[in-house]
């Protein structure tokens, strides 16, 4: 335990996802060994994102705008929307290139535990979504891109079911399985067996 701010700074260090009590110590001492300039510019940078950081209107994706660039951008295939749970998840699938529509951000996975249901999350707005036209081009199919976890899944199989009355949309889920370069032997069983209820023809 250290006194005063010092030991402020790390209490609330540590509370940051991912930072451990060792790391937060660290990154505390980091930042008294800094220059002043670099200290306004952080503090400069933790302003701006609560101040001028917006969440898009249409998706739900963190924007500097109303709109975001992807929803803005008129070479998206407008009838394809990917759910996710997370902004960070977005920038996942674009890395890969893949995929040329849009998305719809929930803002979380279903966790009754933790007190997240169905209207904590953009789940009325996805509906009213695929309820609604865009510039005359209806929603054909959702991909469901949930976490692979207990919250992701419950998410996704109450999505399905508040999805399977629309007409005419087709509702997927991402494939999950074995990752390039892993070896059998470690895989666990559930992976293992989404490996092998999800293959695929050569």
């Amino acid at each position: 335990m250290y006194e005063g701010p010092v030991q402020d700074l790390i209490d609330e260090l540590g509370r940051l996802p991912g930072v451990g009590p060792k790391s937060a110590q660290r990154i505390a001492f980091h930042l008294l060994a800094t220059e002043p300039a670099d200290i306004e510019r952080l503090q400069s940078a933790l302003q701006k994102v609560k101040e001028g950081v917006v969440f898009c209107d249409v998706c739900g994706n963190v924007s500097a705008e109303t709109t975001c660039r992807i929803c803005r951008d008129p070479k998206r295939d407008l009838s394809l929307v990917c759910v996710v749970e997370e902004p960070k998840d977005v920038q996942a699938i674009e890395r890969t290139r893949e995929f040329k529509g849009r998305y719809h951000v929930l803002g979380g996975a279903l966790d009754p535990l933790s007190g997240v249901g169905p209207d904590q999350l953009r789940i009325r707005q996805l509906l009213n979504r695929i309820g609604t036209a865009t510039d005359g081009v209806d929603i054909s199919e959702v991909i469901i891109a949930t976490d692979p976890n207990t919250e992701g899944e419950a998410t996704a199989t109450y999505l399905v079911r508040m999805l399977r009355d629309f007409p005419g949309l087709s509702v997927t889920r991402l494939a999950s399985g074995l990752p390039m370069g892993g070896d059998l032997e470690f895989a666990d069983e559930l992976t293992l067996g989404r490996a092998l209820s999800g293959r695929r023809s050569m």
